[in-house]
């Protein structure tokens, strides 16, 4: 047990390095292809921080798991919004104030219902892994649309300014870049390993494994970012990165399982995790885009969010109990 749960650690540790350094390499290389912040902060880094979540979904499956990518798509997006923005949220309050972010959330509300249909009938296959690459692809698209009718003053694009390598040399992009995809690949390995190998141990589904250990772990670097950022005032950052991180898990990391393993999975995926993660995404919603008056999340509904996470906890915990 002790070898599998030093496995899980050192994947974790690995996968919050190495994303970091793949967002660096990413965001410094689309610097030099002329590609505008904008555009960098909405694609490059939502794929970046999702990063992990894809290589976990993809190896689990290849490995013959596919509820653990399952899982960790789901449990990533409730992890996100409850766990991460919940705890940002009590460090300091987080005010939204960017226009861009506001056209962002009916996006992914439009792609979760997408993606409850594709589901609908408990089966992830490869016909709905395509349509949801395809999905992620033309949310890309909008994405830059979006960016290049955004205002110029907009208070993302100036955080993101502060944030995004400026003059990185394509040497030293492709390196980080190249080093954080290798690192991303050992840590998702090792996570995989340890998870499954517990998940056995414990007589636990890879589903509620994917849910929780995984989910929490891969979601480790939107946290450490989230902090970051709101300790440095971009609110609108944080955010954003839950929000693009969201779309990209919801649809390309969904779709790893769907195209590389098609199963059956279990009714719960549909009538708890998804119903959960469609409710907090709404709430957060409703929280920043301001239609309870500003748009801010405060330290009271933070810690709403983290209590929320805990009681989600406690019903996989009962569920699993039941079982």
């Amino acid at each position: 047990m002790l070898l599998f749960c030093g496995a899980i650690l050192l994947g974790i540790v690995a996968l919050v390095w190495g994303a970091d350094r793949f967002v660096d390499g990413a965001s410094g290389l689309a610097r030099n292809l002329g590609i505008s912040t904008l555009v960098i902060g909405l694609t490059v880094v939502g794929f970046g921080t999702s990063a992990p979540e894809i290589l976990v979904a993809a190896v689990a499956a290849f490995e013959g798991n596919p509820g653990l990518g399952i899982g960790n798509a789901l449990g990533s997006n409730i992890a996100n919004v409850a766990l991460v923005v919940g705890v940002t949220a009590l460090v300091t309050p987080l005010l939204v104030k960017s226009k861009v972010l506001r056209r962002e959330f009916p996006i992914l509300v439009v792609a979760m219902v997408a993606a409850f249909f594709l589901l609908i009938d408990y089966h992830l296959g490869r016909l709905d892994g395509i349509l949801m690459l395809i999905g992620i692809t033309l949310i890309i698209f909008m994405l830059i649309w979006i960016s290049r009718r955004s205002d110029s003053d907009d208070s993302l694009l100036a955080e993101l300014d502060m944030e995004i390598p400026v003059e990185t040399p394509v040497k030293k992009s492709v390196l980080l870049f190249a080093v954080g995809l290798v690192v991303l690949l050992v840590g998702s390995q090792a996570l995989v390993w340890g998870a499954t190998h517990i998940a056995k141990e414990l007589g636990m589904s890879d589903l509620v494994i994917g849910l929780t250990i995984v989910a929490i772990g891969t979601s480790l670097p939107e946290l450490a970012a989230s902090v970051t950022a709101a300790l440095k005032k971009e609110h609108d950052m944080v955010i954003g990165n839950i929000i693009g991180s969201n779309m990209f898990n919801l649809l390309a990391v969904l779709a790893m399982p769907g195209i590389i393993s098609p199963s059956i999975f279990a009714p719960e995926v549909l009538s708890r995790d998804y119903l959960v993660m469609f409710v907090l995404t709404i709430a957060l919603l409703w929280m920043a885009w301001g239609l309870h008056g500003k748009g801010k999340v405060t330290r009271v509904e933070g810690g709403l969010l983290l209590g929320a996470y805990f009681g989600y906890l406690g019903w996989l915990y009962v569920g699993e109990v039941a079982t």
